[in-house]
């Protein structure tokens, strides 16, 4: 299994584990997150990411992520996924993950 792969499917399995540590280990301290199509980053930093997943999503049992589909392309992987716990019905969301030297860097995330 590539870098790029073991990467987002490390920090998928501990986003449904609600695991913070090994979800955080996947993202490279320089980490830039953009919820789309913003322009301007939602999030920088591990620290910043830690913070909001600890405050914001790992708090919520009913928190959890089912993958429709991955497609891996270069060193992006894209995940087609139904978000469940955030509202009362499901959401989807595309993200993009950029990796390098087995780390997320980036990540984009598209709703529907």
């Amino acid at each position: 299994m590539s870098d790029v792969l073991a990467a987002v499917e490390q920090q998928f399995y501990a986003y449904n584990q609600h695991d913070l540590e090994k979800f955080v280990s996947c993202f490279s301290e320089t980490f830039i997150a953009y919820r789309m199509p913003a322009t301007a980053p939602s999030m920088q930093g591990k620290q910043q990411l830690r913070e909001f997943y600890a405050q914001n999503r790992f708090n919520n049992p009913a928190l959890k992520a089912e993958l429709i589909s991955r497609s891996v392309l270069g060193n992006k992987v894209f995940d087609l996924e139904t978000i469940h716990g955030l509202n009362e019905q499901p959401i989807e969301s595309m993200a993009v993950f950029e990796v390098k030297d087995g780390l997320i860097e980036t990540a984009w995330f598209y709703f529907a």
